[in-house]
């Protein structure tokens, strides 16, 4: 089993880059995940925006970004052959069978697999399994970051809608 990257980023200032990436990556994807911490499944579920995005789909679809980003584009599986949906706005489409717990419970899984996907690249490494063509393992990384900063803002305000409303009723 890979030994876990440090803590915090604070951790790798003077670290080489894969292992910064590496620890931001993490920071930021326990950060989405605890957004569900403490909810009940309603509140999770709770759909405050026309779009399909709750704090329990944008979980649901950062397990399906690890799966597109470090299955698919370093593995050059299908999204078929993986079991994921074929594009991002399916990917936040919950299911009677849905639960904080496991949704949770899946994305922890395949950030574990994610990272073992990667274990030996550096980031200079092509994947070759993204429909732009090879990409630098260290765009993919990037590129992840971006769009896990973008949903936990999303998952911040969110939550302090979800909870404000809890202490109204």
């Amino acid at each position: 089993m890979p030994t876990p990257p440090p803590a915090s980023a604070e951790d790798v200032i003077d670290q080489p880059l894969d292992l910064q990436l590496e620890v931001f990556l993490d920071e930021h994807r326990a950060m989405l995940a605890e957004c569900l911490d403490g909810l009940t499944e309603e509140q999770a579920r709770a759909s405050l925006v026309p779009s399909r995005t709750t704090l329990l789909g944008l979980v649901k679809h950062a397990t399906f970004v690890e799966q597109v980003w470090f299955d698919e584009a370093v593995t050059c599986r299908s999204r078929a052959e993986i079991g994921i949906p074929a594009t991002p706005d399916e990917s936040f489409a919950l299911t009677d069978g849905d639960t904080v717990a496991g949704v949770q419970q899946a994305h922890r899984e395949a950030c574990e697999s994610s990272r073992r996907a990667v274990a030996g690249l550096g980031p200079d490494d092509l994947v070759h399994g993204n429909r732009r063509g090879p990409l630098p393992l260290r765009w993919v990384y990037l590129h992840v970051l971006r769009e896990l900063a973008q949903h936990c803002g999303h998952a911040d305000i969110l939550r302090e809608q979800v909870l404000a409303a809890a202490a109204v009723s």
